[in-house]
């Protein structure tokens, strides 16, 4: 399984945290009926859907090292995090995250900075870990870039009713002065830059890597989650927030990288996650590399 790319004088890791069976695909996916499961099944099944029907999901952290800085974008699950209506991700208390860092040849000082595509709790986990009963950020040199648009929404919506993954993951990130608001089309360095992908949530994020204008890769974050999504886009998963408009995102964000040398980093798509966009049909699938 291959999991470091390097373009020039960039190079990202995938640090993986999970790969399994998530929930039922017609779950996960409400607008995948039985017939085009049926009539898709073939291609799918070898690693996008088990054998139990679930959609098979990858969740993991992109590492991208510049000559500049060492980014971490999407901090994944977590572990010691109240996730009770997600077993696999319920007060979780493995070392693969960070034995995964640390096969790397990093540590927890060597991160300059946490980028999130948006602040879902698989995303936003390892931004705080739990020490002597406080969550304190778990990289302490790092800045943690978040939308201010995205935050803003969120912590309305934790002021509606408390939400886990704000209370234990972003807000002590806030509290300790660590965090960094920007715009979802802002450059981070140069070999950064942010593009809008809204739908999923409000001002989710997707990041184009390349110096200057070129576009080496593209890191998708949840702007699509499973392969059938690539063959047919209109297909928005549960939570999307506005799935019409994550459906607009990712058709343009995948006629965006159709036919070009550009990789796609997927955040979920089953291992090995990171391929070329081609056409099919009407829609597209990623080709591994």
């Amino acid at each position: 399984m291959r999991t470091e790319f390097v373009l020039g004088d960039v190079t990202i890791h995938r640090l993986v945290e999970q790969e399994t069976g998530f929930v039922p695909i017609h779950e996960f996916i409400p607008g995948l009926s039985p017939d085009l499961l049926e009539e898709n099944r073939a291609w799918l099944a070898p690693a996008g859907l088990d054998a139990s029907g679930k959609v098979v999901l990858c969740f993991q952290s992109y590492v991208i090292r510049t000559p500049h800085h060492t980014i971490l974008v999407d901090s994944c699950i977590g572990n010691d995090k109240p996730r009770p209506t997600r077993p696999t991700w319920h007060m979780k208390t493995d070392r693969t995250y960070m034995d995964g860092l640390a096969a790397l040849g990093l540590g927890l000082d060597d991160i300059d900075m946490v980028l999130c595509t948006h602040l879902h709790p698989d995303h936003v986990g390892w931004n705080t870990r739990l020490q002597d009963g406080r969550w304190v950020p778990t990289f302490p040199r790092a800045r943690y870039l978040f939308s201010a648009r995205e935050l803003a929404h969120w912590q309305a919506k934790n002021a509606e009713a408390p939400l886990a993954h704000l209370v234990d993951s972003v807000l002590p990130i806030v509290a300790a002065g660590r965090s960094e608001l920007i715009g979802s089309s802002d450059a981070i360095g140069d070999h950064l830059r942010l593009l809008p992908t809204p739908g999923h949530t409000p001002d989710h994020f997707s990041v184009l890597l390349g110096k200057g204008k070129g576009t080496d890769a593209l890191l998708t974050g949840d702007a699509i989650h499973s392969p059938i999504q690539a063959r047919y886009p209109e297909l928005s998963m549960a939570a999307d927030a506005d799935p019409v408009l994550a459906a607009q995102s990712r058709r343009s964000m995948l006629e965006r990288l159709c036919d070009t040398a550009t990789l796609c980093c997927t955040a979920h798509f089953p291992s090995p996650s990171v391929g070329r966009i081609r056409r099919w049909g009407e829609g597209f699938r990623c080709d591994p590399v």
